[in-house]
């Protein structure tokens, strides 16, 4: 049985939108910032930060997006979610996956400058391939979640982001990704454009 705690828009839609790329059948736990008291009673049990994601595995949690996305993507090989058995592209994705949560993720709390600078990197790093390594992986989830969150306040620019804005527009059509934004619109939240 797994157990999604989870608040919408934040870093966990990555793990929502996997969940349902992989197909797993889940509870979903809803988290609000503006009211950890109504916390439900058990996350701080298991996960004193009370940190979202945290996916609950059979009463076992386990916690951080990379992690999560990389379980979901071992645990439903079906869905092609990990390049298992090329070593070469295996390092590739966890590449990617420590550059969107140490480099992308962090960018904001130095400054716009900075930020757009790293966005760059990531626009360069991207290319102008469908996906981040080859063929659709975990790794295209975790971006697309950085971007498709900051890229208003960014002030991504098409012209400036071609890479992004074209793997974000890609992701956008994916029936996973619409099928998360569907479930945590109907949870009240307004999901940016």
């Amino acid at each position: 049985m797994l157990t999604f705690y989870h608040a919408p828009g934040s870093s966990s839609l990555a793990v929502h939108i996997a969940l349902h790329e992989v197909g797993a059948v889940f509870e979903a736990k809803t988290i609000s910032f503006a009211h950890r008291d109504l916390d439900p009673p058990e996350l701080r049990g298991f996960n004193p930060e009370g940190k979202v994601p945290t996916l609950v595995i059979d009463g076992r949690p386990l916690t951080e997006v990379a992690a999560i996305l990389y379980y979901l993507a071992r645990t439903y090989p079906d869905a092609k979610l990990f390049p298992f058995g090329d070593i070469e592209a295996e390092a590739k994705v966890i590449s990617w996956m420590s550059f969107v949560a140490s480099t992308l993720h962090p960018a904001r709390q130095r400054g716009p400058e900075h930020t757009q600078q790293v966005y760059r990197w990531a626009e360069q790093r991207l290319g102008v391939g469908p996906w981040a390594v080859g063929a659709y992986s975990i790794a295209d989830i975790h971006l697309f979640r950085l971007f498709w969150r900051f890229r208003g306040s960014l002030g991504a620019d098409p012209a400036i982001f071609p890479n992004l804005t074209a793997h974000h527009d890609r992701m956008m059509q994916r029936p996973a990704v619409q099928k998360t934004f569907e479930a945590e619109a109907a949870l009240g939240y307004t999901l940016p454009a």
